[in-house]
């Protein structure tokens, strides 16, 4: 993948279209509708509207997006947590940005389907037969669509993903045509590509600088072309986002043309949109951008799930249950994840009802996520050792621009931006929450010398005294250091009922910053008795730990590095393979716990988030019928101030 991935080929440039436009492209349904909304119709307001949406196109997507951000590719995959993994060996620090953009990103995803399916739906209205549609029975279409499209996502969509492309070529071309129709209504809308016409906007207009707001909905998508980086290369991105801007930048003049006849006119309730199609034409319209909104959902609730896949493997987010619907790279489905953007897209749609409400809730998380993509863009380039002059070029030019949409946004918060700052807000909690809570653990974690307890681990295994456990007694790690263990384990196997084993097996998981690296080492302490073996896998990787364990055991017996035949004498000269068990290690909240009250809150909200996450050894991807699961206290700050003296006993027995 990787070696081709500069390269543009065809049928990469429709899955490129298929895939990652469905935000962005479906944005002329709402956008000119958002910046005149009850404003009058007016040559400043027209053409310096379209003047900003072409400069942000040209600024934001092409030069941030296209050009610059897609360089930071991880090994071919894009994406913030992508980009986090890139730089976060250079600065700890860097994880608070890719916490606040990875939840600003899931916010995102429960707006989008809604304002898109509802634009859609709208269009009926511009027929004269659905003139009087009902605001609630345009709702319950939405949610009919949207409840079918959450419902297949457990099928996948292997065999009409393949459709996608295609629809969306058919959906781009129609913005063009439309556009080139109707820009000869008048040649001055032309004009709009004079950035002198934006800056006029923003400082003379009545309240100009805050209509960003609603300019800022051009771009909403342009996060999408970095996270679906690995999928598509970034050669076919390049080249199909020049077919993809040509024909949004045509529809946004063909809708201005149009406007500029309407002069002095005030919107009712009117999409330009749909106005400059012809009425024969309207119901095919709303129909193919019904199947574009789907599209665009489909493609924003796909990354979602990508996304909390990534959190779960770089610890910032309880491990959930995912299934892997199809056999096609990097498609899974996480049925938690799925329930809990239907519920939020459900609530949106029945708390706005109409697209023109939704657009006050739409764009300000993304652009906080796009905030933190622009400071760990600028952190990546100081670690690729670029000029700093550069680099505070680049920061002061984008910077300025978010920063400048981030203000025109929070003008809507009252009127429903708060929603998404509240999901993005409690998004991001859940991410501090299981990050800190690991430091909070890790500080107390105590680890002692494996060596210490090598001579006593080959006693208590050759000490037919003791009953044997099992065969080959598995502990799975968290120590880097293959010359250390956990205490806990240690007391595990001598204290907590010895545990004789013939092969004890310490397996450790590393979770590194490339991709989809997949690999493993076997350190040999002592021969037939005392192993390690330490798994490399990539962040977008699966952890199936009991799968990949027989693997390593089959090469080493290959390899005639270990003998895994049982050590029962009657069992032993039939060749019978011995018994293997996993040892998990689940913890519970000790009350001998003395912790500041802000970390006691912290581990009380993480012990709730790990109920409702899955277990440990189905994290790891182990079989449970070869598991033992061993509680024991986390005592993370023990109690030292217990005040507790000894009194002589006023009872004494008499003889």
């Amino acid at each position: 993948m990787v070696k081709d991935f500069n390269k543009a080929t065809l049928a990469g440039l429709i899955v490129a279209l298929g895939i990652i436009y469905g935000d962005i492209g479906t944005s002329p349904l709402y956008v000119f509708k958002a910046i005149v909304g009850t404003n009058e119709i007016s040559e400043l307001l027209v053409i310096g509207g379209i003047s900003c949406i072409i400069w942000t196109l040209t600024l934001q997507t092409t030069i941030k997006y296209v050009l610059l951000t897609l360089k930071a590719d991880n090994k071919g995959e894009g994406g913030i947590f992508s980009l986090y993994a890139l730089v976060r060996r250079h600065g700890k620090w860097t994880v608070v940005f890719g916490m606040i953009g990875g939840a600003a990103l899931l916010a995102d995803g429960i707006i989008t389907p809604p304002i898109t399916v509802t634009s859609a739906i709208e269009g009926l209205r511009t027929l004269p037969v659905f003139r009087d549609l009902g605001e609630w029975t345009i709702v319950k279409i939405v949610l009919a669509i949207i409840s079918g499209m959450f419902f297949m996502q457990q099928f996948g969509t292997m065999s009409i993903g393949k459709m996608f492309g295609p629809i969306m070529i058919i959906w781009f071309s129609m913005l063009a045509v439309l556009g080139v129709s109707h820009i000869a209504d008048d040649l001055s809308v032309l004009k709009a590509f004079n950035p002198y016409y934006a800056i006029e906007l923003l400082t003379l207009y009545p309240h100009g600088f805050l209509i960003l707001g609603a300019v800022f909905l051009c771009t909403t998508g342009a996060e999408a072309l970095y996270s679906d980086l690995g999928h598509c290369g970034r050669g076919n991105i390049r080249i199909s986002w020049i077919f993809v801007k040509s024909s949004l930048i045509l529809n946004y003049l063909g809708q201005g043309a149009w406007l500029l006849t309407q002069k002095g006119k005030v919107l009712t309730g009117e999409n330009p949109f749909f106005s400059i199609m012809p009425e024969w034409f309207v119901i095919f319209g709303v129909l193919i951008a019904t199947i574009a909104s789907i599209i665009a959902s489909q493609a924003l609730i796909s990354g979602s799930f990508t996304l909390i896949s990534e959190a779960m493997r770089l610890n910032l987010w309880p491990k959930l249950k995912i299934n892997y619907p199809t056999e096609l790279r990097g498609q899974l489905f996480i049925p938690g994840i799925n329930l809990m953007l239907y519920v939020g897209c459900v609530a949106i749609v029945l708390i706005f009802k109409e697209s023109s409400a939704m657009e006050a809730a739409y764009g300000l998380s993304i652009t906080i996520c796009m905030l933190m993509t622009s400071c760990l863009f600028a952190f990546y380039l100081y670690t690729r050792r670029v000029k700093l002059a550069w680099i505070g070029l680049y920061l002061a030019v984008y910077l300025t621009i978010e920063f400048s949409f981030l203000f025109a946004n929070l003008v809507k918060f009252m009127h429903g931006g708060y929603v998404t700052v509240i999901v993005a807000g409690g998004l991001f909690l859940v991410m501090y929450i299981w990050f800190r809570s690991r430091k909070i653990k890790n500080r107390y974690v105590e680890f002692v010398k494996l060596e210490d307890y090598l001579p006593i681990l080959q006693e208590l295994s050759n000490d037919s005294s003791i009953p044997k456990y099992a065969t080959h007694l598995v502990y799975m790690t968290s120590a880097d250091n293959p010359k250390e263990i956990e205490h806990k384990i240690i007391y595990s196997v001598l204290n907590k009922k010895p545990k004789r084993a013939d092969i004890y097996w310490f397996v450790h998981v590393d979770v590194v910053d490339e991709p989809y690296m997949s690999e493993y080492t076997v350190q040999t302490i002592i021969p037939n008795e005392v192993i390690r073996v330490e798994f490399r896998l990539g962040f977008r990787v699966e952890q199936r730990i009991n799968l990949m364990f027989r693997m390593v055991v089959e090469d080493m017996v290959r390899n005639k590095e270990v003998n895994i035949t049982s050590r029962y004498e009657s069992l032993s000269k039939n060749n019978v393979v011995g018994d293997f068990q996993f040892i998990v290690m689940e913890k519970f909240l000790s009350h001998d716990n003395d912790l500041p009250l802000h970390e006691r809150i912290i581990m009380r909200l993480y012990f709730i988030l790990k109920k409702m996450g899955l277990s440990e050894e189905r994290g790891f991807g182990l079989d449970s019928s070869y598991v033992t699961i061993e509680k024991f206290p986390l005592v993370v700050a023990p109690v030292t101030n217990l005040q507790l003296r000894r009194v002589a006993d006023r009872h004494r027995y008499e003889d």
